[in-house]
């Protein structure tokens, strides 16, 4: 009888053992997610950075790593030359014009203005990428071309200049810092520190100033949904 009732204590010590520890284990999941509720998210530094916040006290681009001689999408430059139906190539005059800038782009894509915290943390990060080999376009003012050529379209199709802009693209992250702490810290990164999600593509510019890039000719077969495409914006 002794030994039975020593078992049914000792089982009782180990109930309320448990149970005393249930609540601390509680306790312990609950913080982090109380703590993490107010604080700035990537999305939000992100957004507070492009819109040159007053909630912020500085807004800087991190660089991690960067390519050079990346290039741009291709854009067409020049107005559309319509050789279709025609069985011999046509020579004309084509005028052509573009311009470049320096373009920040986050996960949603935009361009930092020129007046904000943020461009003025880019255009420090350019002048780091900028060498007597690669001289490159630091801030978000236009730089431009313009200039005749002649060339042949061939018959049946149609012609127009493309154009494929030569950049440094330097990706990082976003540090911001806040003003008032949220949550115990000012400091917030978009989308994570050390990431290489944001990216600032600064264009290369020829010894002269103007643009860098690759310039082409396109022949379009007439006919084909390329060509009315073209036909129709022109």
């Amino acid at each position: 009888m002794a030994r039975t009732s020593r078992r049914g204590t000792h089982r009782s010590k180990k109930k309320r053992i448990t149970l005393a520890l249930a609540p601390v284990a509680a306790l312990t999941v609950a913080v982090p997610l109380v703590n993490s509720a107010g604080a700035a998210t990537p999305d939000d530094v992100a957004a507070d950075c492009r819109a040159d916040s007053d909630k912020l006290e500085n807004c800087e681009f991190v660089p991690v790593q960067h390519r050079k001689n990346s290039l741009g999408s291709n854009k067409v430059v020049s107005e559309v030359t319509d050789n279709c139906g025609r069985d011999q190539p046509k020579e004309t005059g084509f005028t052509v014009s573009g311009s470049v800038t320096r373009i920040v782009q986050t996960e949603s894509g935009f361009t930092a203005g020129g007046d904000s915290k943020l461009a003025n943390s880019v255009f420090e990060v350019g002048i780091k990428f900028s060498t007597t080999e690669f001289n490159i376009k630091r801030d978000d003012k236009k730089t431009g071309f313009s200039y005749s050529i002649d060339d042949v379209v061939k018959p049946d199709h149609v012609g127009v200049f493309m154009w494929s802009e030569k950049r440094t693209d330097v990706s990082g992250y976003l540090k911001a810092t806040y003003k008032d702490e949220q949550d115990g810290q000012k400091v917030f990164f978009s989308p994570s520190k050390g990431a290489t999600d944001i990216h600032v593509f600064y264009p290369q510019l020829l010894k002269n100033g103007t643009p860098d890039g690759r310039l082409w000719l396109r022949n379009v077969k007439c006919g084909t949904p390329a060509a009315d495409k073209l036909l129709t914006k022109a």
